[in-house]
């Protein structure tokens, strides 16, 4: 026990002294945010340290292990202080009334905190049920109120998707849901932020095939069919072609054909032509209503943009036939040339392809070794050389990660980039658009690829601006006062989260989102074991909340049917104080069930022993 002292003190010393280094940035914080930020540079303080022998010895007497300092780490260490003076026979070296208000503070200042940006929850309940909504919640006032009946207490809208008037329309139906039910229901906006994503690639040939169902047996289901009209009747067709498919898998094909041969159609007749691959087919005329016609055959058929049909002695030439969409087929070992060049890809059998993106700007910014990740970590490689190429930049990256038989890649595909230092602001001018909707008429903005401290400070300046912009100090203290949320999914956040959460805690409104998809895509899937927990400790310390998103009851949501690993998830992620659940058919279910588990659990936290091993990653 004799070498635990100097341990710990040496260790209480270091974190007392945090506060001292980080002065300067404490006195920006918000006053509700002082006592939370100098908590939060004492807890990376802590972390910065290997603290694994100090802890195994406190164990090893049956004392505190420090296993869980996050609420107040200075206090923390003043026990396990005053437990060895307690073996050394000694009165306790700090008041033991100190350290247990400290934590009861620290509960009631994350609390306070928290309902500030998002607002009550329910009785007996810890964390709050964020739902995304669809697209058809801007019309359908009762699917919004069944989702608040289900336990829906912050909605969330995806500002990437829709527009405006649609936003307007789904927080009408929110705060008409939340009145009807009586509670609050906050909104959050997410901020997409720029997003680099593949460039174009050539069309293929216009072919399309027509073709029918069939048995196991080979018995005939249904029939191939064809739905043919002139230019002018063309959306009429292809609502007739919707309306005729018997299933999404083998869909009637409208296509466009010359006026005054299709009014010459009768139901009866009969079409020849000679599909893509040679071969003679014959389509019947089911019927003809308003210039529009249905033919059904019997065969299926390729037919490409030209093809010749013939009814009685007249012909025309089919028109409107869509280009296939092409894709890069990629395997391990293949090379990818990423270019600032927007012209579209040319797939050429047996040569790397050239691709654009629709951020070229990020291409100059590639060296070599920098990690390039497509679709989500469907496909991924490493720079192995950067070129010119007259006036374009080149960055000619080697696959090391591709499915056993290759993996195809399509155009405007999500492209991350995590070793790079990405040279664009975090807000685009459709985000600061999109920014000035939600500050005037919603809670929260989520701000998506925050990347460094500065990012953080660059939004806070186009709130400021936004607000500024008002007509009256109302409608600018409104803008001032909304709840931000940054969205941590990317590397460099990860690695700076400290200092980006100090940068935020100048709001007083603030919280982050644990971003689980890109993060893992950026990370690796591996350090999805330890990273989201080590975000939430992080925001623990510092007294802020924390949204857990990305794939919660994702399962149930599409199928109906949880599967039992996601229920686990879900438990976990209840420990925020806030989980998100995205969109599906089933939505409205995992709701229901997100909150009988949410007031299974009810308050309790649960408290696992950590062993504190240094976290490099915070120490710049």
């Amino acid at each position: 026990m004799s070498n635990l002292r100097p341990l710990l003190d040496s260790l209480t010393l270091r974190v007392e002294n945090a506060a001292n280094e980080y002065a300067e940035q404490i006195a920006q914080v918000a006053p509700t945010h002082r006592p939370g930020a100098v908590n939060l540079v004492r807890y990376m303080a802590l972390r910065s340290q290997d603290a694994v022998e100090l802890q195994e010895g406190l164990s090893a007497l049956g004392a505190t292990s420090l296993s869980h300092p996050e609420p107040a780490v200075l206090e923390r260490l003043h026990a396990a202080r005053n437990v060895l003076d307690a073996f050394d026979g000694k009165a306790p070296t700090y008041p033991m009334q100190a350290i247990a208000s400290a934590y009861a503070d620290a509960d009631d200042i994350l609390d306070a905190n928290t309902q500030a940006l998002l607002g009550p929850t329910q009785d007996g309940t810890h964390a709050r049920i964020m739902v995304t909504l669809p697209s058809e919640a801007a019309e359908d006032y009762d699917l919004v109120l069944d989702f608040a009946r289900a336990g829906m207490e912050l909605a969330r809208i995806n500002c990437a998707h829709d527009g405006e008037a649609a936003w307007e329309k789904m927080v009408e139906n929110v705060h008409r849901a939340a009145e009807e039910v009586g509670r609050e229901i906050l909104i959050s906006c997410d901020i997409a932020g720029p997003k680099v994503r593949t460039g174009a690639i050539e069309p293929g040939p216009q072919v399309v095939r027509v073709r029918g169902e069939r048995t196991a047996a080979g018995e005939p289901l249904t029939y191939p069919t064809l739905v043919l009209s002139d230019v002018s009747r063309a959306e009429e067709a292809q609502e007739v072609a919707r309306r005729a498919s018997a299933s999404a898998a083998r869909p009637a094909v409208a296509l466009e054909v010359d006026t005054e041969w299709v009014a010459a159609l009768k139901p009866g007749d009969e079409v020849r032509f000679a599909e893509a691959r040679g071969r003679s087919r014959t389509f019947s005329v089911e019927s003809v209503e308003d210039g529009v016609a249905v033919l059904r055959g019997e065969r299926n058929c390729y037919l490409a943009e030209g093809t010749v049909f013939s009814h009685e002695a007249a012909t025309t030439q089919v028109r409107g036939v869509p280009a296939l969409e092409q894709k890069i087929r990629l395997h391990r070992g293949d090379e990818l040339v990423l270019s600032t060049s927007q012209e579209p890809a040319r797939i050429v059998e047996g040569e790397a392809t050239t691709i654009g993106c629709t951020l070229p700007e990020v291409v100059t910014a590639l060296e070599v070794g920098h990690a390039v990740i497509f679709d989500d970590g469907a496909i991924s490689g490493r720079v192995t050389e950067v070129r010119d190429n007259g006036a374009e930049r080149e960055a000619v990256i080697t696959i090391d990660h591709a499915g056993p038989t290759g993996t195809n890649l399509a155009a405007y595909k999500g492209i991350n980039l995590p070793d790079t230092d990405v040279p664009l602001p975090s807000l685009t001018e459709d985000d600061v658009a999109a920014l000035r909707f939600v500050a005037t008429h919603c809670d929260i903005a989520a701000v998506s690829f925050i990347r460094t401290p500065g990012d953080v400070a660059f939004l806070f300046d186009t709130l400021e601006e936004i607000a500024a912009e008002q007509e009256s100090e109302e409608l600018a203290q409104r803008v001032r006062e909304l709840g931000i949320v940054l969205k941590i999914e990317t590397v460099p956040a990860y690695q700076q989260l400290g200092a980006v959460l100090l940068e935020g805690m100048r709001h007083e409104k603030f919280g982050i989102m644990i971003a689980r998809g890109d993060l893992a895509v950026e990370l690796g899937f591996e350090r999805m074991v330890q990273v989201p927990g080590r975000i939430m400790k992080l925001a623990e310390a510092a007294h802020i909340p924390v949204i857990m998103a990305t794939q919660v009851l994702e399962t149930l949501a599409k199928t109906g049917l949880p599967s039992r690993a996601e229920i686990t998830d879900a438990g976990y992620a209840l420990r925020a104080e806030c989980v998100m659940l995205n969109k599906g058919p089933h939505i409205t279910e995992a709701i229901r069930i997100l909150d009988r588990m949410s007031r299974k659990l009810g308050r309790s936290r649960l408290k696992n022993r950590q062993m504190l091993r240094q976290v490099t990653s915070w120490t710049n």
